[in-house]
Formats: structure tokens, sequence, C-alpha cells
């Protein structure tokens, strides 16, 4: 690969820097109506964009969260910090988990958090998650670095004209499983507290 590692060390962390979180001090100390929650949302989130024109949050997308139990329902068509707090996880957790998924992830921190009824409040229990991510940028950067530098080393015996593909995608796929195998146990932890919904209920 033409990147050498002290570059792509550079690369990964530039990138992983760029990834936005909002501050619970950016949102207004207002409700906002749909149209401003979609646009604050655009503002702070437009880096972790893909593409130029992918859409941050849309109102349909929005809507379908409160049908689907994920939020709360907004109160005269306006929606507070909470609720903006509550979409920064969704939009987070859409990426690698189903509706359902998420529905059971985020149905306690409706029912106990979101009204400030629980020992703690959403700003404070967002702000504990946001702190943990943050501690988890060193690390990140070194287990891909050192994935490049395997990924470097493979295929040495390649035809030079395949080789860069080849470790390219290496790399990939080695990311692909880290990821893969940290989904699986997403997925186990969720169908454990799904579970134990049930049980609840019963």
């Amino acid at each position: 690969m033409t990147i050498d590692t002290k570059d792509m060390l550079t690369s990964i962390l530039d990138s992983i820097s760029r990834i936005t979180y909002i501050k619970p001090e950016e949102i207004p100390g207002i409700d906002l109506y749909m149209d401003q929650v979609t646009t604050f949302m655009e503002k702070h989130l437009s880096s972790s964009r893909r593409h130029e024109d992918d859409k941050i949050l849309t109102k349909t997308m929005i809507n379908n969260y409160a049908k689907n139990n994920l939020l709360p329902p907004p109160v005269k068509k306006k929606y507070s910090k909470e609720h903006l707090l509550m979409l920064t996880f969704i939009y987070y957790l859409k990426n690698i988990l189903s509706i359902n998924d998420i529905q059971t992830l985020l149905r306690p921190l409706s029912e106990n958090y979101f009204h400030g009824n629980g020992n703690l409040d959403m700003t404070q229990l967002y702000n504990e998650i946001m702190n943990l991510e943050l501690k988890q940028i060193e690390p990140l950067a070194k287990d891909v670095t050192k994935k490049y530098k395997l990924a470097c080393d493979s295929f040495e015996e390649a035809e030079e004209e395949e080789k860069d593909f080849l470790q390219k995608f290496a790399f990939v796929c080695m990311l692909s499983f880290d990821v893969y195998v940290k989904k699986q146990v997403i997925e186990k932890i969720v169908d454990g507290m799904a579970e134990a919904n049930k049980k609840d209920k019963k």
C-alpha cells in the first residue's frame, strides 16, 4: 500500500477526531419544532456524512422513530433537549442495529431517565456514555494501525500489480471481522435484555 504507517496513523487520528457528537450545552435551551431539529442535527453531525448529499435525519425518519417507540412523542409538536440526546443515540445505533434492537436498548432510557425520574437525568447519562467513548479513540487508532501493518505484510509473493489490491482487501477484511465479532456480542447482550423484559412483563 502506498500510505506509510506514520501517514496512516495520522489519517486514522484525523478521521476519528472528526467524528462528531453533540454536546448537551450546544442544544438550545428551548424546545424545537421539527424543522429546527433537522437543521440542528444537520449542522452538528454533518462531518459524519459519507457523501455530500447524505441526509443526517429527515422528518420521515424522526416520525418513524416515534411510531416505533424509539423516541417519546413530541409535546405540542415540539422536541426537548432530551429528544435531541435520544436522536443522537439513534443516529449512531441505526448504522449497526435493527429497529427492534434499538427499541430494546432505548425503552429503559425513555421510561427511567427521559423525564428525569431516575437517579440520573438524560444529560448526565449522555455525558457519561460520550466520555467513555472518547476514551476509546487512542486504543482504536492503535488497533487499526496494527491491522494496517499486518495487511502491509501480507501477500508478499503476489505480483506487484495485484499486491496493492490484495493488501487493501486484507485490511478491509480484518476491520470487517472486528465489526462482525463486536456486532455478535452486541446482539447477544440485546437479546438477553429483550428476554429479561419478557419475563418482567409475565
